[in-house]
């Protein structure tokens, strides 16, 4: 499968890039094709400009801001996102990508005449994510009500493949998580993606 992996974390030596490393490098090993997308590497801007927005909706110039990102989602056939999970939800960085880069025509066609959003991205027949968390598990799925997981999982997922597979994997109290468990997490990202077919 040819993986797209949206990478996104300002620190180079942060936990979450290890769980970058560790993802390229099992999909690899599984004999999958990658590509990596690293949001603070390129130096991605996240915020749409007045401009973009008039054009959001206009076939062709609303593709030519984002024309490299949107060739590698033509090119994917799988989508892994890696992340830290901030105040519940995806980093500003990852969000503004979501906001500039999946826009009509491109990536889905507008409800219209009573049908309702349409796909067009349908060779991305499965998304994952995995990332990490500093509240419990239980206060996030309870609580807050996985706000990251559904924008990613169930957002996405009507504009690619109707039988588009998901995968979500995460690592919560980060912030109080100790070697082991930080080693355990990397080995269970892994496990998880070599079994990927």
């Amino acid at each position: 499968m040819r993986m797209l992996v949206v990478y996104c974390h300002p620190c180079p030596e942060s936990f979450t890039a290890a769980v970058r490393d560790r993802a390229l490098a099992a999909l690899a090993a599984a004999g999958h094709e990658t590509r990596l997308i690293d949001l603070h590497g390129e130096g991605f801007n996240p915020v749409m400009d007045a401009q973009e927005r008039r054009d959001y909706h206009t076939q062709g110039l609303n593709e030519a801001p984002v024309a490299a990102h949107l060739d590698a989602l033509r090119w994917a056939e799988g989508l892994l996102f890696v992340y830290p999970t901030w105040w519940y939800g995806l980093p500003a960085m990852l969000k503004g990508w979501l906001d500039r880069v999946w826009v009509p025509h491109a990536t889905f066609t507008m409800p219209s005449g009573g049908k309702p959003i349409g796909r067009v991205l349908t060779q991305i027949r499965f998304i994952g994510a995995v990332s990490t968390l500093g509240s419990p598990w239980w206060w996030w799925r309870l609580v807050m009500a996985e706000p990251g997981r559904r924008t990613l999982l169930r957002g996405l997922r009507p504009l690619v493949n109707p039988r588009c597979r998901t995968l979500w994997l995460a690592l919560h109290q980060m912030d109080t998580a100790g070697d082991a468990e930080r080693r355990a997490f990397l080995d269970k990202v892994e496990a998880r993606l070599k079994a990927l077919r």
